[in-house]
């Protein structure tokens, strides 16, 4: 028997649709008194097990090796902390006609959070790109995140975050940073074991994320701060994400192409340089937004969902690209070709 698997004509990751299907929860029964801190321990605890499992996985050899592909790494870095972050100040001037002040600091979020890691991978392998770097670059990317971010958000949003403070910083370091050397430390004895299980303990990353979202969203229910939402702020927010991310596809290829990156490293600089984590974004922001972080994340979920689906148009053009020299030199055939586009279900990360 075959394993049902998503159809690939479907635009909407399946597991957007338990996202939202948990923000519906949230909104009809909300955790409330002794079920809210309940909700509330379980989530920190799965927040820092989820940042533990991340440690555990990263190979630091294959990260030291990645560094020998500085310059595509430093490119990649600079658009994820650089260059979003600048684009995020510059909507600023869109308050308040397309943005609430919550909206645009949920954006402003957004754009300080690091890239994804295995869409980034999976979309650069479907374009016939240069698979060992976006592994790198993602996982250079949630590493320095898990430092860079806390830092941006403390000098960009200050006490607009809705709750934001030096308690929340050292809680990001404790919550979060210490699980995750905790897993580099253990990963000599652990390593093996989390390779083998990958598969269910992904299931438990994606578990650790609902509940995150669905305490976060009942917070948010409880505080009462989703009348603060209208259906026209909320198109105004896709209108704004949708022109982030075209101008930051269209910066990292162009991009790459001005700084002489061949083909292949281009396609992972575009994917990983683009992108944004909502794995990584989703815990940072319930510990630096309280109950505000519904609000916050917001603007991340929806961006989330749009670069999926973008990309994946993206990457299966480029997987029709003609054969590059050194693809023809290392034996590639139409066949392999074939075996890389087959699977065109929508990745999350």
């Amino acid at each position: 028997m075959k394993r049902l698997q998503w159809p690939s004509w479907m635009p909407i990751d399946p597991y957007i649709l338990l996202l939202l299907g948990t923000v519906g929860l949230a909104a009809l029964l909300p955790a409330r008194g002794s079920g809210a801190d309940v909700a509330s321990g379980a989530s920190t605890a799965a927040i820092a097990f989820l940042f533990f499992l991340y440690g555990a996985r990263l190979s630091t050899r294959d990260a030291l090796e990645g560094l020998k592909h500085w310059r595509l790494h430093t490119t990649v870095l600079a658009c994820t902390f650089v260059v979003f972050p600048l684009l995020g100040l510059a909507a600023r001037g869109l308050e308040p006609v397309f943005l609430s002040d919550s909206l645009y600091t949920g954006l402003l979020f957004l754009t300080l959070v690091p890239s994804t890691i295995q869409s980034s991978i999976a979309f650069t392998s479907m374009a016939r790109g240069n698979v060992p770097a976006a592994i790198c670059a993602g996982s250079f990317s949630s590493l320095v995140g898990i430092v860079v971010t806390p830092l941006l958000a403390a000098t960009l949003l200050g006490s607009t975050g809705g709750g934001f403070s030096l308690d929340s910083l050292l809680g990001i370091v404790l919550q979060l940073l210490v699980p995750f050397l905790a897993g580099q430390l253990l990963r000599r004895w652990i390593g093996a074991f989390v390779t083998r299980h990958r598969k269910v303990l992904g299931l438990v990353d994606r578990g650790s994320i609902l509940l995150v979202v669905y305490t976060a969203f009942s917070e948010g229910v409880v505080e009462g701060i989703w009348h603060q939402v209208s259906p026209a702020r909320l198109a105004g927010l896709l209108a704004v994400e949708s022109v982030l991310l075209a101008v930051m596809l269209a910066l990292t290829w162009y991009g790459g192409k001005a700084l002489r990156f061949n083909r292949e490293d281009r396609i992972a600089i575009q994917f990983a340089g683009s992108k944004k984590s909502l794995a990584a974004g989703l815990p940072m922001a319930s510990v630096l937004f309280g109950a505000h972080a519904s609000l916050a994340v917001l603007p991340l979920m929806l961006f989330h969902q749009m670069q999926l689906m973008v990309c994946a148009v993206i990457a299966k053009r480029r997987s029709h690209d003609p054969l590059t020299e050194s693809e023809v030199a290392s034996g590639i055939t139409g066949q392999d070709l074939s075996r890389i586009t087959a699977g065109t279900a929508t990745p999350s990360g």
